[in-house]
């Protein structure tokens, strides 16, 4: 049985199911982070990027005025936009104003690159004449994870973690690091298993988050064109055996590979449909008939907006 919150080397316990607010409408924020909060979730995944903070803080604080939620039940995590790795602290700082939060539980690093700086908090991403994106090489990772361990002591963050991290770069941080990774958020779901990376991970105490787990579905679909693996007729299939949806199978074949997965969702009835996955087990049988349909297919591209591909 897959656990329902995963232990963090911080000491914290990371919900093994939340809610991401990637892409989600400004006016629709309040009502889904509230459906969200009846139905169970206490886990909220957010970033400087996004340009929502503010919307998700006007939510949290009517959630725990009216008594919906408590601060110290939910599990709140946001992310250092490119372009403020040389100011980690006062990027901090304009998240948590914006979400009206006294600490985050998790801060992590939204991509390994410094690029050029263009304001705290307004996550621009700087193209340079040749229409690529404008990389800063003067501020190395290393540089970055020291000033998010100062988070972790100004007690303004309770754990701090990487994202998009290949095996080489989080190699590289566990030998700089005063304070391990606890997290690793990556793409990760069936058609992209990156089986090697995940294993690294745990193997040295990360907890791997994944994100687009249900493989993009609707959005990277619109955005990059991908293929979404809930129309895959293997995975159709098995989930017709365990009587659930092609959704709730994909994100309960992430919870038993051990992993967190943050599915996003504008719609209250797929909130409670991703929720619904902690009643029933797939079989190791099952769990390795879905290893075949590995095709190492990345959906998320930011290539389509910076120029150049990072992943290369």
């Amino acid at each position: 049985m897959a656990a329902t919150a995963l232990a963090l080397s911080s000491g914290q316990q990371m919900p093994a199911v939340g809610l991401g607010v990637w892409r989600m409408e400004s006016p629709a924020i309040r009502g889904l982070i509230h459906s969200a909060l009846r139905a169970g979730y206490r886990h909220f995944d957010c970033a400087a990027d996004y340009q929502n903070e503010a919307e998700v803080g006007d939510a949290l604080a009517e959630a725990f005025e009216t008594g919906l939620a408590k601060r110290e039940d939910l599990f709140i995590t946001t992310k250092l936009w490119n372009s403020d790795h040389g100011h980690v602290l006062e990027a901090c700082k304009d998240s948590l104003k914006k979400l009206q939060l006294d600490y985050l539980d998790l801060y992590l690093i939204h991509f390994p690159v410094a690029t050029k700086h263009t304001g705290v908090g307004t996550t621009a991403s700087a193209l340079g004449d040749d229409g690529v994106l404008d990389i800063d090489t003067t501020i190395s990772l290393e540089t970055t994870w020291h000033a998010m361990e100062d988070l972790v002591s100004k007690g303004l963050v309770r754990s701090i973690g990487i994202s998009n991290y290949d095996i080489f770069l989080t190699r590289d941080i566990l030998a700089y690091a005063k304070i391990k990774p606890a997290v690793n958020q990556i793409e990760t779901h069936p058609y992209f298993q990156r089986e090697s990376l995940v294993k690294f991970c745990q193997k040295h105490g990360i907890c791997v988050t994944a994100h687009t787990p249900l493989g993009g579905s609707t959005a990277n679909t619109e955005w990059f064109g991908s293929v979404s693996c809930l129309d895959d007729p293997v995975i159709k299939s098995l989930a017709e055996k365990y009587g659930k949806t092609p959704a709730q199978f994909v994100l309960r074949w992430g919870l038993q590979r051990n992993t967190v997965v943050i599915p996003k969702t504008s719609k209250v009835e797929r909130l409670e449909e991703n929720f619904a996955v902690f009643d029933f087990d797939i079989s190791g049988e099952d769990m390795e008939k879905m290893k075949a349909l590995d095709r190492n297919y990345r959906t998320n591209q930011p290539a389509k907006f910076w120029g150049i591909d990072l992943y290369a």
